[in-house]
């Protein structure tokens, strides 16, 4: 009975190409959804704005934006009654 069990390891093919690559494209795309999570949940340190805030150009008067103008209301003339005679 001893003769009869085959305890070789089973026959796995090779992984094809396109195995690999979908293999290795969901690993990048986890890292991906990772790195986006963590990016959500830690704060941005603020030198860093500071930083970027000193490249604009400062000036002493602040930025003016014109003001939006309000739609008019089309009024439409009131319809003309026809004079008796």
């Amino acid at each position: 009975m001893a003769a009869e069990l085959d305890f070789s390891p089973p026959e796995i093919p090779e992984p094809t190409f396109m195995e690999n690559v979908l293999r290795y494209g969901l690993f990048f795309g986890a890292i991906f959804q990772l790195i986006c999570v963590l990016a959500i949940i830690l704060p941005v340190s603020k030198s860093h704005k500071a930083d970027s805030d000193n490249f604009e150009p400062k000036n002493s008067e602040p930025v003016k934006k014109p003001k939006a103008t309000a739609p008019q209301i089309s009024k439409k003339p009131k319809k003309e009654t026809k004079k008796k005679r």
